[in-house]
């Protein structure tokens, strides 16, 4: 089942790239003259025809391979963080917790997004064809993603209350709190959004499907983005494997879709209403200024425990539901990874 919905046939004309061929043999040695005198010579080897092991394994006959490319987007994400960081540490005792923390968001926002700008121009090709074309920011596909992100947890939600295993609690906010806390989450988690999704499934995406076909990249890909939730504080197995789940179905809405803004706002949406509106754990962290005093009760395996609810074996269903409802709402594939315009 997952074969068919996963479409998995060949994207565009651009696929892997070949194996650089062979040098040409060296020169053979000059024939003898006639002359007894004469000794067989050899043409030398130029520096001109020497082939460097390390560039063939970057560089083939259409440029530089895939990977290589993904690399080189990697070290300048890294750099770029690094300076940002080093450039706010002076700032940092005079911000609050709240402003210190959407600080860092912003800054691995602009760490996954602004190498992606380089690697356009190194690519010669528009930075709208990495996932995020500016000509439909915002529009119809992110706020479809946001209701599906809200409604998708909503039912998980109101599955582990009809269980007995969460409980809604008296508000924790009131007044203008509750808009601040709001509109303060929603701008959080949209920069976590714009960080996660252009990394995992931005660039990284776009450049590794020219290597290895989308759903390879995909796979690779989710997986990491499952590993890296592993620092998180509070985390377990169940909720690693169900982020690795939750950015694979995403990659999925990227295919059909044809960009990430669907993504983006599902994902915006997911954690919003996590963290500040059913005021649960988020992959292990309980944030400050929720909405609700809320609890959960029972075995881990229902509750998701320390994790919340990505850690419920619930959240699998949920997953599952999700990609087979998508796969029939949206059954075009419109990503390709085109060839230089």
């Amino acid at each position: 089942m997952f074969g068919t919905m996963m479409d998995n046939k060949p994207l565009s004309p651009s696929t892997a790239e070949p194996d650089p061929p062979l040098a040409a043999d060296d020169a053979k040695p000059a024939a003898s003259s006639s002359s007894p005198s004469s000794a067989p010579t050899s043409a030398p080897t130029t520096g001109a025809r020497r082939k460097s092991p390390l560039r063939d394994f970057f560089v083939g006959p259409d440029g530089i391979y895939a990977v290589p490319r993904w690399l080189i987007y990697l070290a300048i994400a890294f750099v770029v963080f690094q300076m940002e960081v080093w450039l706010l540490a002076s700032l940092r005792p005079h911000l609050s917790d709240l402003s210190w923390r959407m600080m860092i968001e912003a800054s691995m926002m602009l760490a996954a997004i602004l190498p992606g700008f380089v690697m356009a121009r190194i690519e010669a090709r528009p930075f709208g064809d990495f996932g995020l074309p500016a000509r439909r920011a915002f529009g119809r596909n992110f706020w479809v993603g946001t209701l599906w992100g809200i409604v998708s947890l909503s039912v998980l939600m109101l599955v582990l209350r009809a269980t007995g295993a969460f409980e809604f609690g008296a508000p924790e906010l009131h007044g203008a709190r509750i808009w601040k806390f709001a509109l303060y989450y929603a701008v959080l988690f949209l920069l976590t959004a714009f960080f996660e999704d252009f990394l995992m499934r931005g660039y990284s995406q776009w450049v590794l499907s020219r290597g290895m076909h989308f759903w390879p990249a995909a796979a690779l890909l989710s997986f990491a983005f499952g590993y890296i939730h592993g620092g998180n504080p509070g985390e377990a197995k169940a909720g690693l494997v169900a982020a690795g789940l939750i950015g694979f179905f995403l990659c999925l809405t990227l295919r059909r879709t044809g960009d990430l803004w669907w993504a983006v706002g599902f994902h915006m949406a997911w954690d919003w209403g996590e963290s500040y509106l059913y005021s649960v754990p988020d992959s292990g962290a309980i944030l400050p200024g929720h909405l609700l005093n809320s609890t959960l009760h029972g075995p881990d395996w229902l509750t998701g425990g320390s994790v919340g609810p990505e850690g419920s074996y619930l959240v699998f269903v949920v997953i599952g539901a999700l990609w087979v409802l998508f796969d029939r709402v949206y059954p075009e594939v419109k990503y390709t990874v085109r060839e230089r315009p």
